[in-house]
């Protein structure tokens, strides 16, 4: 007969994780109130404001994967005897993820405002901007994994990878508005997103955090340089575009086996098709997984 067993120290990893969880969804709560100008009870108890519902399920996402990512890889004992580094790596982390948050909000989708969408309760605002939030966290923790950053060199080498990544984001969020306006006579992506199309939110969301997602995968099979820039950029540039072309082909095909005959594109911009949009997030997130399970071993 097997029992269920947990050591002193394992129980001790559980409780410190689970108290800066904690701590930090507190913070992270009264952020979202000074935002919101009003309390957070109010906007998604009484207001039903579903848009702020998934924004604040995200962020909660986020904090909790994040902390549950760093507590995994440095040991208990490392993070008794050098409290100080796991505080800065949080820290660091979070502000990894912030500033790519900031970078889609304020340039990739600059005609978009999201936050006053989200607080005017546009769920598709809410999934698009939830999408590349979970996007940048896994990008950022991905750098993590290639790096480990231990010292400033290797700090701005991942945060140059990390500005030449959101490059990346970039230019794939560039490709699907050229795409979406050349099927639908010229009509704009980010301005179609104020219509609240659900299912062009789910579709976003879906595509960006494959695109992360096989970025991660991209990181995870590059070798890591220390103190070579040029070196690491090159490996990262090639890795991480070899699988952004992976995910697309292999989404093609999948997408083409299971909607055989369906405009995929017709139903998800013009008839808010829900369902279909599903399907599309479910095979990005599946095939850059995918990916991350044959290249990072």
């Amino acid at each position: 007969m097997q029992y269920l067993s947990l050591s002193n120290t394992s129980l001790l990893a559980i409780a410190i994780s689970f108290a800066v969880i904690c701590v930090t969804i507190v913070l992270l709560r009264i952020l979202t109130q000074i935002k919101a100008k009003q309390a957070l009870k109010e906007e998604l108890a009484q207001h039903d404001n579903f848009a702020m519902g998934i924004s604040f399920a995200s962020e909660i996402l986020v904090v909790i994967a994040t902390i549950a990512y760093i507590f995994d890889e440095i040991s208990l004992s490392a993070a008794q005897s050098n409290p100080l580094k796991v505080v800065i790596l949080i820290v660091l982390l979070f502000a990894f993820i912030k500033v790519g948050h900031l970078i889609h909000r304020k340039w990739i989708l600059y005609r978009f405002n999201e936050e006053a969408a989200i607080l005017k309760q546009n769920v598709c605002a809410a999934l698009v901007d939830s999408g590349m939030l979970i996007a940048n966290c896994i990008i950022s923790l991905g750098l993590y994994n290639w790096c480990h950053t231990q010292g400033y060199s290797s700090l701005l080498i991942a945060t140059v990878s990390f500005f030449v990544l959101q490059g990346m984001f970039a230019l794939d969020s560039k490709i699907r508005e050229y795409r979406f306006a050349k099927a639908n006579q010229g009509a704009s992506l980010q301005s179609n997103f104020n219509l609240e199309n659900t299912s062009i939110g789910i579709r976003y969301a879906g595509k960006s955090i494959g695109l992360a997602l096989a970025g991660y995968a991209g990181l995870a099979s590059a070798s890591f340089i220390s103190g070579k820039m040029v070196e690491n950029l090159f490996t990262l540039v090639s890795h991480c575009g070899a699988m952004w072309v992976l995910l697309y082909v292999l989404s093609y095909i999948i997408k083409y086996i299971s909607l055989p005959n369906i405009d995929t594109s017709l139903e998800v911009d013009h008839q808010d098709n829900i369902g279909i949009a599903c399907i599309e997030f479910a095979v990005f997130g599946a095939i850059g997984y995918l990916l991350i399970s044959m290249f990072s071993i």
